[in-house]
C-alpha cells in the first residue's frame, strides 16, 4: 500500500504536466476552459504543439466561441496575395488577417463546424449569414469548400454558390470558369473558392462603399449589396456544432 502511495506521489507532477499539455485547437476550447474569457486575441494549436497561431476569438456573437479565420476592418492589410501565403496565413489577429488554409483544413477534420459570416456597410447596417456545416478538403484536393445549411441574418446566401469549389489565387488558378483564359482571382483582385466567378469576394480590394469604377474588385457579398459595393467590415468565423 505504501509502495502505491509513493508511486502516485512520484507520478503526480508528471500527470499535472500532461494535463497542462492539452492545448486549445480553437476558441471553443478556450471558452470551455474558462467561459468568462472576453473576445480578443488568443493562441491556438490547430495542427499540434508546434503549430501555435494567434487568432481573434469572438466570445459574444450568437453565443460566442467563434474562431475567426478571416477578417477585414480597415484596409491596412493587402489581401491580394499568392498561394503560399493563403496556405500558411498572414496579417495580425488584432486587426485584419487570414488564418491559413492548412490550419483551417486540420481544424475542420478534427471537429464538425458551423460558419458565421458577419458584415457591415458604411452606413452602419449590420447583417450576417450562417451555415450549419463548414469544412475544407486537403491541399491535394485544392482545399475544396464544403458548406451547407444556410440561415439568413439579413445578408442573403452568397456562399452556397461556391460550395464544391477549389481555392484560387492569382498564381494558382483552380476556378471553374468555362473560359480557359479567365483567372477569377486576377480578374477580381482577390483569392477565394471562385466558381465562374463569384457571389462573394471577401478577400477583394478594400474600397469605400459603392464604386463601379473597376467592376467587382471590392470586398463584396452579392446577395446583400451587389458586386460593386465594397463592405466596411466582414469576418468569417467557425465553431464546433453544438
Amino acid at each position: 500500500m505504501k509502495l502505491v502511495s509513493v508511486v502516485l506521489l512520484l507520478l503526480a507532477p508528471l500527470l499535472t504536466s500532461c494535463q497542462q499539455l492539452v492545448l486549445p485547437v480553437d476558441c471553443s476550447d478556450i471558452y470551455n476552459n474558462d467561459n468568462s474569457r472576453p473576445s480578443g486575441v488568443y493562441t491556438i494549436y490547430p495542427i499540434g504543439p508546434t503549430s501555435a497561431v494567434q487568432v481573434y476569438c469572438d466570445m459574444v456573437s450568437e453565443g460566442g466561441q467563434w474562431t475567426v479565420f478571416q477578417r477585414r476592418l480597415d484596409g491596412t492589410v493587402n489581401f491580394y496575395r499568392g498561394w503560399d501565403q493563403y496556405k500558411t496565413g498572414f496579417g495580425i489577429a488584432a486587426g485584419e488577417y487570414w488564418l491559413g488554409l492548412e490550419s483551417l483544413f486540420y481544424m475542420t477534420q478534427r471537429k464538425r463546424y458551423e460558419l458565421l459570416v458577419d458584415m457591415e456597410d458604411f452606413e452602419g447596417n449590420k447583417v450576417f449569414a450562417r451555415y450549419s456545416s463548414f469544412s475544407i478538403n486537403p491541399e491535394s484536393s485544392g482545399y475544396t469548400l464544403n458548406v451547407s445549411g444556410f440561415t439568413d441574418g439579413g445578408a442573403g446566401d452568397s456562399l452556397s454558390y461556391h460550395n464544391g469549389e477549389k481555392f484560387s489565387t492569382f498564381d494558382k488558378d483552380q476556378d471553374s470558369s468555362t473560359t480557359t483564359t479567365t483567372n477569377c482571382a486576377k480578374l477580381y483582385l482577390g483569392a477565394f473558392w471562385y466558381k465562374s466567378c463569384y457571389n462573394a469576394n471577401p478577400n477583394g480590394v478594400y474600397r469605400w462603399g459603392a464604386d463601379s469604377t473597376i467592376s467587382g474588385v471590392g470586398v463584396s457579398w452579392h446577395q446583400w449589396k451587389g458586386i460593386n459595393y465594397s463592405l466596411k467590415t466582414i469576418s468569417m468565423k467557425i465553431r464546433p456544432v453544438q
